[in-house]
């Protein structure tokens, strides 16, 4: 690539496509960058893998991409013309929503690939709609045909109902066997529009911050696209949101191996190092400019992702918090939005309280810090973040149902709740619509879109949070698919329950719950817990209460040792007084007697499901 922006080598804007794909998950996103990859050229045969993008072990193994990746591919169009196409490949989940909206601003179109035999799907909508928010020009990309379920008229109508985009151009594909690969290309030069640089690149520096990670070698790596101005080595630019300083050591495009340049142009999306240590200093949607000749106005920029769900990860083994803390720590350089801070249980010993994106987020983010720095850890349940109206008039935020202030002094407690839509066959749609009654759901909407139901529901987090994407699938057996974003939050009857062993709270096991629901909750979890803790040489009660009621109860029964066996016959006093002695002792053990509850008593207890 040109050393000078003035050079003629630098690719003209109108022959730049900037496009990330959006879809369901499952509906073929990274199989299709594969073959768009491989068709261009990006790689060669032998480097080439199966989802070539997604490099974590965890995305191999699931099936399903974490990380929003980009690519730079070159394409001569049938009419002889050379292109160059960044393609960014998104996440279908609803937990990475934010990954997918930092992607869509750094484009200009979309494609939007259906499964031709599956159809539109709620996170489909979800995904699209965002594309729309950000002007995209969107190409319509049906994948699957070669299956035998295949109806690609019956989609394309499906489309037009419930998206209101036409479809009657959408372009017929396998990803899997490369067929109709060619005519995606073609649709990408000719549908999709180029970049726009108001200022060219003889303007000041303007880029976005579109995403960053940790390279070992490297140090943080900054991912941007370049609005106006030029991008070059040795250059000292500033984040205009941070009015941090960094003198740019490295320029680069990925192809989708790193390929240094010496300099990046208007409409370009490519990478740069500049000493920077940590990738919270680089804040996602920032915008980037040159110290000496800084662009008079910042781009909008993104809201921080916020983290909704939180849970406390305590380690097995106490000797482990140390590496447990480095551990969260190398995490948290890629992935800025998970937070963690360290706090102390009485039954758990030292961990941390850390906020994440949803479940997904959680388990993925676990699952790595057992995988890849072989810990052994332990997930309280999951809780979301109240809002607190205290009667001295402040405001707090609560994240820990351990650390829920004196009733007395709260006005009004607020619960996040959420919009959600579910797409399911209508054979199913009874089940689901009781689970939604069951979590306290209001339904709002209630529409069909040919055999299926469309099901808006306003629904509190706190119920979503725990198991109801599992129940919500096994309950359609896999068909429903469910996307939600947050609606705001309202004031919610809500009580902290805590359950209480042989008298003393355990407050790995407080959780926040509707004031109707508490019992049940409460009942459960003694039974539970009355099936999972050992019996000891003392009676153990086991206890739910909401302040000073208990409102459920169990007893474990103690182990007795026979003290009347050595008795043949005679008075029945002897037998009396040795029984008397006995429960005496027993009364004393219980009085000065510690309950051992097993790790896998609590694992099993905070992943009881309500069923």
């Amino acid at each position: 690539m040109a050393r000078m922006s003035t050079d003629p080598n630098r690719i003209p804007l109108d022959h730049i496509r900037n496009f990330s794909i959006v879809a369901h998950i499952d509906h073929g996103k990274s199989t299709l960058a594969d073959r768009l990859i491989q068709s261009t050229g990006g790689l060669a045969e032998r480097d080439m893998s199966e989802q070539v993008l997604d490099s974590m072990d965890i995305e191999r193994e699931r099936g399903i991409t974490i990380k929003a990746q980009t690519v730079r591919l070159h394409y001569q169009a049938n009419n002889g013309e050379k292109y160059v196409l960044n393609l960014i490949d998104t996440p279908g989940h609803v937990d990475f929503a934010y990954e997918v909206s930092r992607s869509l601003s750094a484009c200009e179109g979309s494609l939007l690939v259906v499964d031709a035999s599956q159809g539109v799907e709620a996170q489909t909508l979800a995904n699209v709609y965002q594309a729309i928010d950000n002007n995209h020009e969107i190409v319509t990309v049906l994948n699957k045909i070669d299956l035998p379920a295949a109806e690609p008229d019956r989609i394309r109508e499906q489309i037009e109902e419930v998206i209101g985009i036409d479809a009657s151009q959408a372009v017929l594909i396998s990803a899997k066997t490369g067929f109709g690969i060619p005519e995606v290309l073609e649709a990408i030069v000719h549908q999709l529009p180029p970049p726009k640089s108001p200022a060219g690149e003889k303007g000041p520096l303007k880029a976005l911050l579109v995403d960053s990670w940790y390279d070992t070698y490297l140090g943080v790596m900054v991912l941007v696209r370049i609005i106006d101005g030029v991008l070059t080595k040795g250059q000292t630019i500033r984040m205009m949101g941070t009015d941090a300083k960094y003198q740019v050591e490295r320029v680069g495009v990925l192809t989708p191996k790193m390929l240094a340049v010496d300099s990046l142009g208007p409409g370009e999306i490519g990478f740069f190092t500049g000493s920077i240590k940590e990738v919270a200093d680089t804040r996602v949607g920032d915008t980037i400019t040159e110290d000496k000749k800084p662009t008079a106005q910042a781009l909008p920029g993104f809201k921080p992702a916020q983290p909704v769900v939180f849970c406390g990860l305590f380690p097995v083994d106490a000797a482990d918090f140390e590496d447990l803390r480095a551990a969260m720590g190398k995490l948290r350089l890629n992935d800025a939005s998970f937070s963690f801070e360290m706090e102390s249980s009485a039954a758990l010993g030292f961990g941390f309280r850390c906020g994440f994106l949803g479940l997904l987020h959680l388990e993925i983010i676990q699952e790595r810090l057992e995988r890849e720095f072989d810990l052994d850890l332990i997930a309280t349940a999951p809780s979301v973040v109240y809002q607190l109206s205290m009667t001295d008039g402040t405001e707090r935020e609560l994240h820990n149902p351990a650390d829920m202030p004196d009733v007395v002094k709260i006005a009004e407690i607020r619960e996040p709740w959420i919009k959600a839509t579910i797409l399911t066959p209508d054979d199913y749609l009874g089940g689901i619509l009781k689970l939604c009654q069951d979590r306290r759901g209001i339904q709002t909407e209630l529409t069909y879109v040919g055999k299926r139901a469309m099901l808006t529901y306003e629904l509190p987090l706190n119920e979503v949070v725990f198991d109801f994407y599992d129940r919500l699938k096994s309950i359609s057996k896999g068909y429903a698919s469910f996307d939600y974003h947050l609606n705001g939050y309202k004031e919610g009857n809500l009580v902290k329950m805590s359950i209480m062993v042989n008298g003393e709270p355990v407050d790995a096991l407080s959780m926040l719950v509707h004031r109707m629901a508490a019992e049940k909750r409460g009942r459960d979890m003694c039974e539970k817990l009355k099936d999972l803790i050992p019996r000891h040489m003392f009676k153990i009660p086991i206890q739910a209460a909401i302040g000073g009621n208990v409102i459920a109860r169990e007893t474990i029964s103690a182990m007795r040792k026979d003290v009347t066996a050595k008795c043949y016959g005679g008075d029945a006093t002897r037998k009396r007084k040795l029984l008397d002695k006995q429960k005496a002792g027993k009364k004393r053990m219980r009085q000065f007697g510690k309950v051992d509850i097993p790790q896998e008593a609590f694992i099993a207890a905070l992943k009881m499901s309500d069923e």
